[in-house]
């Protein structure tokens, strides 16, 4: 709450450009200076110094509120409390969506569709609220240069083809997205830092970065001293803002995450450790000391950041095909998993799958395992392979 900006604490237009010429824009900047420094820059006395503190303050400390009134206000308009996915059965487990006021992570290895789902939740926002959309505007800050707008074009065609019936009202919705490419971690922490005002401006009801590991992995070599602590200094500010972005304005923030290998055996090494480029390898039973079993893939950016998002969405792979999502933590939904195909009009559940091989390991998402390509692909070549193996068997069992 306190990077709420001085304009929204009800102070006086002049008021506040005469503070935005010392730098000082938010709550947070402004109550962090003494009555001294506050008195000087504000040209005010200190009986009207203290008045302003008081205002200051009650504009940016949290509203109490009780359980039922948060109950209340999501029955009355429940499209403020969740964003459908079209997903029915994941909608199902998750209460109606992904949830609005909070922050929701989507992370994978390459290739499973993060960016797909992205897209794809990018045009749900912008229905109306009639079809489950928030009609709102998006603002998609791209670190990776993933974003296509022909893909956009192709998902909403395809999946709303009665809605989206003409070139019109397909560009009409992309004028509704906001596209921003930054590849720094100061740019994005600035991007995120002047988002409240954007988000009132043009009326955004969907905030999403692709994605935050990107950046945070190509700047900071953990392995180097004092790198750890920088980094999760930026991504606590980062969280902190963003939820309270999420919280102000009952949106939705979606993250997505990149993978990393976790070290199961030999000294305690911590996750997010290892450089990106060592994680498929050691995640196929290889490790710097050459013993084999001794690393699994899991969700990136280490156990800190895994409670900063209030629910993670895991997407892997399955077989060649199909690929397989997890709810692996939600406020208010159980460990579920479901099964998937990437289309032209985005994410298909596939609910007949059989689901007997789910794997869940422990009660911490921060360490469930992820499969990776060459894991599902080993698979399902040694699943192909147990008929003719157990044939052999019987054939000799009785030869003898």
């Amino acid at each position: 709450m306190a990077a709420k900006k001085l304009r929204r604490a009800q102070l006086s237009q002049e008021m506040c450009e005469r503070l935005s010429r010392y730098q000082i824009t938010t709550c947070q900047d402004f109550l962090c200076l003494s009555l001294l420094e506050l008195m000087k820059v504000t040209g005010q006395s200190y009986y009207e110094v203290q008045k302003l503190l008081c205002k200051v303050s009650r504009a940016c400390a949290p509203k109490m509120q009780t359980a039922y009134e948060m109950k209340l206000r999501k029955s009355v308009n429940p499209s403020s409390a969740f964003l459908s996915t079209t997903l029915h059965s994941l909608d199902r487990v998750l209460h109606g969506g992904v949830p609005c006021g909070s922050l929701t992570e989507i992370t994978s290895p390459p290739g499973c569709g993060k960016t797909q789902f992205c897209i794809m939740l990018s045009v749900l926002a912008t229905l109306p609220v009639s079809m489950g959309g928030l009609d709102g505007a998006v603002i998609y800050i791209d670190t990776e240069s993933a974003f296509s707008a022909e893909r956009l074009i192709e998902i909403a065609a395809n999946r709303f083809p009665t809605y989206y019936d003409s070139d019109e009202k397909l560009l009409c919705m992309t004028r509704s997205i906001h596209l921003y490419r930054e590849l720094t971690c100061c740019s994005v922490l600035k991007r995120i830092m002047s988002l409240e005002e954007e988000i009132i401006l043009k009326k955004v009801k969907l905030v999403i970065i692709d994605s935050v590991a990107s950046v945070v992995r190509k700047e900071f070599d953990t392995k180097l001293q004092g790198n750890l602590a920088e980094r999760s200094n930026f991504l606590n500010r980062g969280a902190s803002v963003l939820k309270y972005l999420a919280e102000e304005f009952s949106i939705p923030v979606i993250l997505t995450n990149q993978i990393t290998t976790a070290l199961s055996s030999g000294p305690g090494l911590r996750a997010d450790l290892v450089s990106p480029d060592d994680d498929l390898s050691l995640s196929e039973g290889s490790s710097v000391s050459g013993k084999r079993d001794s690393g699994y893939v899991t969700a990136a950016l280490g156990n800190t950041w895994s409670h900063s998002v209030n629910t993670r969405l895991i997407l892997q792979y399955h077989d060649l095909p199909t690929r397989q999502l997890l709810v692996a933590k939600s406020p208010v939904a159980p460990f579920s998993t479901f099964f998937y195909t990437i289309e032209k009009s985005g994410l298909i559940l596939q609910d007949l799958k059989d689901q007997t091989n789910l794997v869940w390991e422990g009660t911490n998402p921060a360490l469930q395992p992820i499969r990776v390509r060459n894991t599902a692909l080993k698979d399902t070549l040694h699943d192909a392979a147990l008929p003719s193996t157990t044939g052999e068997t019987s054939r000799n069992t009785s030869n003898l």
